[in-house]
């Protein structure tokens, strides 16, 4: 586990410092790990005696005689063989783009797996070209080992999150149904729904069984984490009126036993609005509210309208849930375009000690804004994001121009980690292996992953800050 005791006394910290908890912070371009250099190769812009490798790349041939698929995206990282770190990747593609699959352009390739592998085989045309990308690497050469594709037949496989027990929570971030759609440039031929979560075991050398785990919901998911003292499992959604999620597992390990699809509200706070927008009742950062949870029947749905049931029911409301982390029995959640100039949004939820159970009411989780983008801010559109090593957040930006890493501490001060200012595209998936040495992390619409090695351990201390 991530050691977060440095987090936890910053927390404290902007405890006392009201003024430093209204906002995210811009500081030096010194501040963290240094200012950024230029790269020469025009992919990834990093602080001295850092650098990367690209290790995966779209169209690439992988070890199975698959291509690697485009548009990658939410991604962990696990404890492999022989001192390896095994990837699985989501890749966000739809039906309609053949090309950015694993079977060619023309779905050429597609006979080179078991059909029964496959979730959406698309009438043997227009097969699911998300799913996932496992990727095996070697730190010490700092160089890939093996790739195959994992998950296979999914659409728009956006983001998710890891499990305890080895596994990836794959989400599809789509809500469409069986039959043929005329959408932009062809027929997309489905013969499955979509909108659900499918899980991948890292340790898997081959196609996952591609079951939809359908009492966790079917609708445009985002992210996913698990409390690994309950087995409870969390949910994003990316809409502008999103819930976050709970389900709650008949058997905690067992996901496709079936268990309770949940929504979190706000006590005695119904339908609380937490986007900040004009209108809204304003939540400012460092407070702290008491939760509920609400149930969500029927998770299977047929139309998608779970959101809006769970917020008849008294759910709270987010704008576009992205970005979801467990550490240290917390859990931060990012919303991308919430905050009162639409900016985004970072929140942590602390769950009750008897979470999950009937004496919750008596003793509730609390949600906490934790900092909200304003034009100051260094961080813009906060996406996907981890829990470093050294107890700072780690967060992926989804702007409408070039995209960064950025490093948040719980006074709300920022750092740079990583810019990509060569391309509009967002940065995905960041996550660091599993002995810290390594942080990985995606360029979407560049179609690759990349590792990146450096001194990690010698992030500047908090009390080296110029703040602006």
């Amino acid at each position: 586990m991530l050691n977060r005791r440095r987090f936890m006394q910053t927390i404290v910290a902007a405890a006392a410092v009201p003024a430093a908890s209204t906002a995210m912070a811009k500081t030096d371009a010194h501040a963290g790990f240094g200012k950024l250099r230029p790269d020469p190769n025009g992919i990834l812009d990093l602080p001295q005696k850092f650098s990367y490798q690209v290790i995966s790349r779209h169209g690439e041939e992988m070890d199975d005689g698959l291509l690697v698929p485009a548009r990658h995206d939410g991604m962990a990282a696990f404890v492999g063989k022989d001192g390896s770190t095994v990837l699985v990747c989501n890749h966000e593609n739809p039906s309609r783009l053949q090309s950015y699959g694993a079977f060619g352009a023309n779905a050429e390739r597609l006979g080179k797996i078991d059909p029964s592998k496959v979730y959406d085989y698309g009438k043997g045309s227009t097969p699911g070209t998300g799913g996932t990308t496992t990727i095996v690497y070697d730190p010490l050469q700092r160089q890939r080992k093996h790739i195959h594709l994992s998950l296979a037949g999914t659409e728009i496989n956006c983001a998710g999150g890891p499990t305890p027990w080895g596994s990836w929570l794959s989400c599809e971030e789509i809500f469409r149904d069986p039959g043929s759609n005329f959408e932009w440039n062809g027929v997309v031929n489905r013969e499955q729904k979509h909108g659900y979560v499918f899980e991948v075991h890292a340790a898997h050398d081959g196609l996952a069984d591609p079951l939809p785990l359908k009492d966790m919901g079917r609708f445009e998911h985002e992210a996913t984490a698990v409390n690994p003292a309950t087995g409870i499992v969390y949910m994003t959604e990316d809409r502008h009126q999103s819930l976050l999620y709970r389900f709650i597992p008949n058997v905690p390990g067992k996901l496709l036993d079936g268990g309770r699809l949940q929504a979190l509200a706000i006590k005695g706070m119904p339908e609380f609005d937490t986007r900040n927008w004009v209108g809204s009742k304003q939540l400012k950062p460092g407070t702290w509210l008491d939760t509920a949870w609400v149930d969500l029947e029927q998770p299977d749905v047929a139309v998608n309208d779970l959101r809006f049931r769970g917020r008849e029911k008294g759910a709270a409301i987010f704008a576009r849930g992205e970005g979801l982390c467990y550490a240290d029995g917390e859990f931060f959640m990012t919303a991308t375009i919430g905050g009162a100039l639409r900016l985004g949004q970072v929140f942590n939820y602390r769950p009750s000690p008897a979470e999950g159970t009937a004496a919750e009411d008596e003793n509730p989780g609390r949600l906490q804004l934790l900092a909200e983008s304003s034009t100051d801010s260094l961080l813009r559109h906060a996406d996907n994001l981890t829990m470093s090593p050294w107890g700072d957040l780690v967060i992926c930006e989804d702007t409408a121009g070039h995209c960064g890493l950025i490093g948040l501490r719980m006074d709300g001060t920022q750092y740079p980690i990583a810019d990509n200012a060569y391309t509009d595209s967002e940065l995905a998936g960041v996550c660091f292996a599993p002995d810290g040495s390594t942080l990985f992390v995606n360029i979407q619409e560049r179609g690759m992953t990349v590792a990146i090695s450096g001194p990690w351990a010698n992030r500047a201390k908090p009390e080296h800050l110029t703040s602006e």
